[in-house]
């Protein structure tokens, strides 16, 4: 289900936990986990994990919306830059730059 009162379009595992963080541990490439430790791990329900996997694997356009969002975000906020883990100080934008990244 979608997060409620988030900006985020994509759906939740019980409301907080990302599908992408579960298809990552499931694909990582120094120690993947199987379905079955990631439910463990959670503490969810294998049925949730698998729906999860699959769900991001399908490549929704809302989880791929939410990642054009948070892109341009860092990007336009300077977080992308080489030099910004020196100098950690996001630009702050404008109702109007911030309006034409949330416009789909």
């Amino acid at each position: 289900m979608p997060k409620r009162k988030s900006a985020y379009k994509q759906l939740f595992v019980l409301g907080r936990i990302f599908p992408w963080t579960l298809h990552g541990a499931y694909v990582r490439e120094d120690e993947p986990m199987t379905m079955e430790e990631i439910a463990a791990d959670y503490d969810i329900p294998l049925e949730a994990v698998q729906e999860a996997i699959a769900y991001y694997e399908s490549n929704p356009p809302e989880m791929l919306e939410d990642f054009r969002r948070e892109e341009a975000r860092a990007e336009a906020t300077g977080m992308n830059h080489p030099g910004y883990k020196f100098h950690n100080q996001p630009k702050l934008l404008t109702a109007e730059e911030r309006a034409t990244i949330n416009r789909p």
